[in-house]
């Protein structure tokens, strides 16, 4: 499964502080169809994404009854990330 989307990148402060992305709500409906098939666990679900140039792998984390992507500093800084900028993110979902 392919799917692209944009949205603002947030930061979500913790003990540690993650960035994410938040998957609308039209293509996590699409994500809980197949979620069964491809979790892990904990509704986490594996994901190869891209942002620009940068490829990366990550899981997306289930919240709110939907999907958020973390965006690590790995992928972040090369493509120059920052708070509130509208994302544009690929991601494939092996089935």
């Amino acid at each position: 499964m392919d799917l692209e989307f944009s949205g603002p990148m947030y930061e979500w402060r913790g003990p540690a502080p993650y960035h994410f992305i938040a998957v609308p709500d039209d293509e996590a409906e699409q994500i809980q169809e197949t979620a069964a098939f491809v979790t892990y666990g904990w509704g986490m679900i594996p994901v190869r994404g891209r942002i620009g140039t940068t490829e990366f792998t990550t899981s997306l984390w289930p919240k709110d009854g939907g999907y958020v992507v973390p965006i690590k500093d790995a992928v972040r800084k090369p493509e120059r990330l920052e708070l509130g900028d509208e994302v544009t993110v690929r991601l494939t979902i092996d089935i």
